[in-house]
């Protein structure tokens, strides 16, 4: 009776041992076997880029005129366009060009003469296309030639059109021979805005010396700060 009871005793023991050990096996220390959370790996921001150097906008107003032109000839692209494509390329620019309704005779003597009878008679010659909105602009450069010894009437058309009231202004101008003529100061009378230090160049370097004509723009849009 005595070893049935022990046996007994015995196999009762060995019964709670096996049900203290079943469970799931002891995890090591600093492990885990749940999974790492999910995290989306950080994207790369799209680089920000000024629309012109020195983080301001520029717009490009010229105007200008081929055919037929004094110390040049007869000419595709007018010598004040290629100023303005050389700012605009620099800068990173917009451009507008102002284009009259009617166009100037090819030659050069009739298209001075009628040059001379707008500014005589203080005309404001219809001109073409949907003015720029320039209130997001921070620096407007306007170009244009001399014309007896002031802008192109159709640019006081625009003056009409476009409030430039205190906007800052670079103008830069083709000529041969007189120079800048105080249109700087017309600008500024005009528009009242701030009118910077301009460019004037003849228009025959301009048109047959690119080269030295891209040198001369370059330093005059680094002295204004508008290019390293």
């Amino acid at each position: 009776m005595k070893r049935f009871f022990a046996l007994l005793t015995l196999t009762f023991c060995a019964l709670i041992l096996t049900a203290c050990g079943g469970g799931a096996p002891a995890k090591s220390a600093g492990t885990s076997s749940a999974p790492a959370p999910k995290t989306d790996a950080p994207k790369a921001e799209t680089p920000k880029k000024d629309a012109a150097p020195g983080g301001k906008r520029a717009l490009v107003v010229y105007f200008s005129r081929a055919d037929e032109n004094y110390g040049v000839g007869v000419i595709e692209k007018g010598n004040t366009r290629i100023l303005a494509e050389m700012i605009a390329e620099a800068t990173g620019a917009d451009t507008f060009e102002i284009k009259p309704a009617k166009s100037y005779p090819k030659e050069y003597t009739p298209a001075t003469e009628v040059a001379k009878k707008e500014k005589n008679d203080n005309a404001r010659p219809e001109i073409v296309g949907t003015m720029p909105d320039v209130s997001g602009y921070d620096v407007i450069f306007l170009g244009y030639p001399i014309w007896w010894g002031d802008l192109p009437m159709p640019c006081y058309t625009f003056f009409d059109k476009v409030k430039l009231e205190g906007k800052t202004i670079a103008p830069f101008c083709t000529h041969e021979g007189s120079g800048l003529s105080g249109t700087d100061r017309y600008i500024a009378d005009t528009t009242k805005a701030k009118v910077t230090e301009a460019l004037e160049m003849k228009g025959t370097t301009a048109q047959n010396s690119r080269d030295e004509a891209k040198k001369e723009v370059l330093a005059w849009l680094k002295k204004l700060g508008y290019v390293k």
